[in-house]
């Protein structure tokens, strides 16, 4: 679930300044979107781009908005050129949280029969590498969807939380679960009964990030991290991150079990025969995606 900073702080109507500039646009597949901009960057276009455009809002997840980037994030999945995602927002804002007027009426008998929120998990399930490059607000459903990001990058001026208790409710897009496992279960308790925000400098102390960045900086070195991780197999990121993911789902014992099963698996593509003959080599791999 989400808490959009616009309810808790609706003074704030600064205009976002990072790519807002231009309209809807196109992604690969054709599809015009209302409530993001989607493009290729880096020198080989090879990095897709979903940046959240509602600056009215603070990028408020809307439900518009999560089937967008559901639509985006499959486009850039089919897309054999893209080798990493990246998941923005404005200076202003990351996400400010869920729509609350479009589910403050809504009843317990429609949240259960109809999985609410189940959609929003899309992101999670994204085969290739997803990075969150996070300026700003990103509190309730925006933290919540930045931790469902494989890396989380920061501005300075980033602040993190899961603000729903000051609502009458609690986080319901996974913020109670990958909160806890991704900065422990005292900071992530005080955060969900407080309701309290954390800098950038104390989610990077906690592992909640991993980078910060001048603000101006931020999605540029998020570029850059996704052209290396794009410059190598896309075949072999996919199993590196599965077993990465995989040490949050099973027991040590399981997971290095399953970790053997997908490493003895990458001796029967050609990127690792190609990979391991550059090193022998001395020259750089090629690797052809097989």
């Amino acid at each position: 679930m989400a808490v959009p900073l616009c309810a808790l702080l609706r003074s704030a109507r600064a205009p976002a300044r990072l790519l807002l500039r231009a309209p809807a646009r196109l992604c690969s597949a054709g599809t015009q979107f209302q409530y993001l901009v989607v493009e290729k960057k880096g020198a080989k276009q090879n990095v897709g781009v979903i940046q959240l455009n509602r600056p009215k809002a603070l990028n408020a997840l809307c439900n518009g908005l999560m089937n967008e980037m559901n639509q985006a994030l499959d486009s850039f999945e089919k897309d054999p050129h893209v080798g990493a995602i990246i998941i923005t927002g404005s200076e202003k804002a990351f996400a400010a949280g869920a729509d609350i007027k479009e589910m403050q009426n809504s009843t317990f008998q429609e949240c259960y029969g109809g999985n609410f929120l189940a959609h929003w998990n899309r992101v999670s399930l994204v085969r290739k590498p997803v990075i969150a490059a996070v300026n700003g607000y990103a509190l309730g459903g925006g933290c919540e969807l930045a931790m469902m990001c494989d890396i989380i990058y920061a501005g300075e001026k980033a602040q993190f939380g899961q603000p729903e208790i000051l609502l009458g409710t609690i986080p319901g897009a996974g913020g109670t679960q990958r909160l806890t496992r991704a900065v422990g279960k005292s900071l992530a308790m005080e955060m969900v009964l407080t309701g309290d925000r954390i800098s950038a400098q104390e989610a990077k102390e906690a592992g909640l990030v991993s980078k910060i960045y001048p603000v101006e900086k931020l999605l540029e070195e998020a570029i850059s991290c996704g052209e290396k991780i794009a410059g190598n197999s896309k075949l072999v990121t996919a199993m590196a991150k599965e077993a990465v993911n995989a040490a949050f789902e099973m027991t040590l014992t399981e997971g290095n079990k399953m970790e053997k099963r997908l490493f003895h698996a990458t001796f029967a593509t050609d990127d690792q025969k190609e990979g391991m003959a550059a090193f022998v080599e001395k020259r750089k791999a090629k690797f052809t995606d097989h």
